[in-house]
């Protein structure tokens, strides 16, 4: 049995600097000339997209909530197959889930039994850490701290203090990141601005600090473990439908369609043929598939641009009239809508709009500075005898129904929710879902790693 580097980073708290770690890392593994496969606990989108610039191989979700364990740990030993090492970057601090720690860092190191890479900010603390690493160290001995990796340390002497502290508490002290300004990165929404470099900005650097002041080569032997065999081949992923014989069309570009998930795009080319179209550009695309997706991403940032690609509009229009089976997740829902409202665009020239997306459903979405606000957190319903589970992130909200702004024959309105939709812990919440034909759209981004999707069509 091959045995590799294999294991998770995690931090007490978000902004500990794992992202950071995480990515530099993978990007030095891979100039080492390894086979790097990076994984993202949790339904974030956005660094997942930097784990793919450095590594060169698609970075893959791992989410407790959103499917089960045997699915997690079918997709992670399907994807360490090929790997010389991998990597799971956490998410929040490690224990930090939808319920205690259910769905955490924690969970998915338990699960895959990973050793984790701590990586803890010790600016402004040097003995203070000792109870805080015991604590991390103590508290769920399932777990294994393969060792830490200090950040934002202020110089040799302040590392060698918390190299003693790592003795005393009887962890192995892989190294640490010097405090500097070249590992700044700007933030956008949740994650970082994935809309710079694809990522790589002060890559250099910080690969070159990591080879400097991390031990990787301790690392490495500390965490390499034998492969997990695969228990299945994934079969049942396409729900039992023959593979190959769908046709089926993705819209995607660098933002305003871009959250996808790897494993997704998997399982549609099990179910056929996938093309490509980016609904900024004006080309409409073909009605003859019988499957559009229309995943998430910002279109709000680029309705100038979508409203004015009246073809592809009219095309996608045309396609769900006819009762063409669409599926459209939050970014897509907003693309179907009347229009998108503004009083202040941030983007594409700024001012005040009302820019028309497709028109399919009767409703605008509003992305006025007084309406809007963060909407986040997982989301599970009931359809077509199936339960859906997937998160939903969104800062823009439904507008108010009434006359269109811009037409005064238009009359908008919400129509009827076809399911309702709960929370993590089970609670009813506010978010709609919309069936009209045969297209199927909501704010949630779904994950369908364990669902028939032509089902939900039936």
């Amino acid at each position: 049995m091959r045995h590799i580097p294999q294991f998770l980073i995690a931090a007490p708290t978000s902004g500990s600097g794992k992202t950071t770690v995480s990515r530099g890392l993978m990007a030095l593994l891979t100039q080492k000339g390894l086979a790097v496969q990076p994984f993202k606990c949790g339904p974030d989108y956005i660094d997942t997209k930097y784990h793919t610039a450095v590594c060169g191989r698609a970075s893959v979700n791992l989410d407790t909530f959103m499917a089960s364990g045997e699915h997690v740990r079918e997709l992670y030993a399907r994807r360490a197959a090929s790997a010389d090492a991998c990597i799971v970057e956490g998410m929040m601090g490690m224990f930090d889930g939808y319920d205690r720690d259910r769905g955490s860092s924690a969970e998915i190191a338990r699960l895959l039994q990973l050793p984790v890479v701590l990586v803890v900010d010790a600016k402004s603390a040097a003995y203070s850490m000792a109870p805080l690493l015991s604590g991390f160290i103590h508290f769920c001995p399932e777990i294994r701290i393969a060792g830490v990796i200090f950040n934002r340390v202020g110089s040799p002497r302040h590392y060698e203090m918390l190299r003693e502290v790592c003795d005393e508490v009887g962890v192995a002290c892989l190294g640490y990141l010097p405090k500097t300004k070249a590992l700044e990165q700007e933030s956008r929404y949740l994650g970082l601005d994935f809309s710079r470099s694809e990522g790589t900005d002060a890559i250099g650097t910080l690969t070159g600090l990591l080879e400097q002041y991390v031990d990787w080569k301790l690392l490495l032997e500390k965490t390499a473990l034998p492969l997990r065999e695969m228990r299945g081949k994934g079969q049942d992923r396409v729900g039992g439908r023959k593979p190959g014989g769908l046709r089926i069309s993705v819209a995607r570009n660098e933002e305003s369609f871009s959250f996808i998930y790897e494993e997704h795009l998997e399982i549609l080319r099990e179910m056929g043929s996938v093309s490509f179209f980016d609904p900024e550009k004006d080309v409409p695309i073909s009605r003859d598939i019988d499957l559009l997706y229309l995943p998430g991403g910002y279109p709000e940032k680029h309705s100038v641009t979508l409203a004015g690609a009246r073809q592809v509009k009219e095309s996608v229009r045309e396609y769900i009239e006819s009762g063409g089976r669409t599926l459209a997740e939050c970014g897509g829902l907003i693309y179907l809508s009347y229009a998108i409202g503004y009083d202040k665009r941030e983007h594409e020239g700024g001012g005040s709009g009302f820019d028309r997306m497709a028109g399919v459903f009767p409703f605008y979405i509003s992305n006025e500075s007084a309406y809007r606000k963060l909407t986040l957190g997982y989301r599970s319903f009931d359809y077509k005898g199936q339960r859906l589970r997937g998160h939903e992130f969104h800062y823009t909200q439904f507008g108010k129904p009434g006359t269109a702004p811009d037409d005064n024959r238009k009359e908008l309105y919400m129509p009827p929710t076809v399911a309702q939709v709960y929370n993590a812990k089970g609670q009813p919440v506010s978010t709609p879902v919309f069936r009209y034909k045969n297209t199927i759209a909501s704010y949630t981004h779904l994950y369908w790693g364990e669902t028939d999707l032509m089902k939900l069509f039936e």
